[in-house]
């Protein structure tokens, strides 16, 4: 982890193909949490045959070698992407892993040639921190995309790319 005050570990995300036992325990614990948080019939997230599906790309974080967060992109169309399966790890928490692997997703959806990014997110206290993230990198709230269906619970949001 972190050295010397000022002395920072790197994170390094890198694309995942979902093989090892470590990274399915983060899908695994991702998924447990969007259950614990979600009204039932309300949880959008992928399990790891649909991470692993043609028009899916994950990532993974890790800092020190240490695996410390997750997120994908699904294609939507030739034009727009959704963001999947964001989840940082409870002690990796405020070290920056969320905005690096949304900088890659953002990254990733401009060099394709996208002109937006979609996502689909729930409401509530275990919500807070993404909707901050993802307000602070200029997503902005918008209607139902897709096959969702708009409910109290769903926060829909876009980001336009240049």
């Amino acid at each position: 982890m972190a050295g010397a005050p000022g002395n920072q570990s790197r994170i390094v995300v890198r694309q995942d193909d979902l093989s090892t036992a470590e990274v399915q325990a983060l899908v695994a614990e991702h998924l447990a949490g969007m259950h614990a948080s979600s009204p039932p019939g309300h949880v959008h997230a992928l399990a790891i045959e649909r991470l692993r599906a043609p028009g899916v790309t994950f990532w993974t974080a890790w800092i020190d070698g240490v695996l410390c967060g997750c997120g994908a992109l699904k294609e939507l169309d030739p034009r727009s992407g959704e963001i999947k399966s964001m989840r940082t790890r409870v002690a990796f928490v405020r070290r920056g892993v969320g905005q690096a692997i949304l900088d890659e997703i953002v990254r990733t959806a401009q060099d394709r040639g996208y002109l937006r990014l979609l996502l689909e997110t729930g409401t509530g206290d275990a919500f807070a921190a993404a909707h901050a993230l993802y307000r602070r990198n200029g997503f902005q709230s918008c209607g139902a995309f897709g096959d969702y269906t708009a409910t109290d619970f769903n926060v829909f949001m876009v980001k336009a790319l240049d």
